[in-house]
């Protein structure tokens, strides 16, 4: 297909027709939801499941790629639809304007080859973690706070982030730091370099590491 030629001679013919069998779970369509659906979708995963209960608002407009001053009040989730609509048409896209919750996790989560966190909460990212592990699909991870950015790929029954968080509640260091128009740019890019390395079963991944980063002093650190 001409709209992906410029994805060789990174990805052979093979690897892309393997993303466009693929279908991908994205949690969250915000800051870093916002980005990583339009990479997701442009890179050439077929399918596309976009999850968020949420409506943009004011504060959105400083970092969230899909929120724009006429989308203020307009679901996340239906906003990601439309915007995907525009980009690449011949994506198999579902929007679903809920909250994960620990009733709904499973049943939206099933059938998929990946899920992605995008998520601001980390209660749930551990309902996305545990339920992920329970079906047996792989979780990128990744969260953002003011020039600082974590990402890990988590695969089934690891528990990885049991390591990275000592409580299950919470939103993490964002409301304190804030989160700038480039860290959910940055973040969401590593994030889906490892989702499609984990689709397309190539290169070296996060799995069992954490990847800490600090745009302020530029230092990259692998740990774990």
């Amino acid at each position: 297909m001409i709209r992906y030629l410029k994805n060789k001679n990174m990805l052979s013919q093979e690897e892309c027709d393997l993303l466009l069998s693929k279908s991908v779970c994205i949690v969250g369509c915000g800051g870093l939801g916002g980005y990583i659906l339009e990479m997701i979708g442009r890179i050439g995963v077929g399918k596309i499941t976009a999850v968020d209960g949420d409506v943009f608002d004011l504060t959105n407009l400083n970092r969230q790629l899909l929120c724009t001053e006429e989308h203020i009040g307009f679901g996340k989730a239906e906003t990601a639809k439309e915007r995907m609509s525009k980009v690449n048409s011949d994506v198999a896209f579902t929007a679903i304007s809920e909250y994960l919750t620990e009733e709904n996790a499973e049943e939206i989560l099933r059938g998929h080859d990946l899920v992605i966190d995008a998520l601001d909460s980390i209660a749930a990212r551990f309902i996305l973690q545990e339920t992920a592990s329970k079906l047996g699909i792989p979780m990128i991870y990744g969260a953002i706070a003011g020039w600082y950015g974590q990402v890990s790929t988590i695969m089934p029954g690891s528990n990885f982030l049991d390591k990275v968080y000592a409580n299950h509640e919470g939103k993490g260091h964002e409301a304190q730091l804030g989160n700038p128009s480039f860290s959910p740019a940055l973040v969401a890019s590593i994030e889906v370099s490892e989702a499609v390395k984990v689709l397309i079963g190539r290169g070296e991944t996060l799995d069992g590491k954490l990847l800490m980063i600090d745009l302020l002093n530029n230092d990259f650190e692998v740990i774990f």
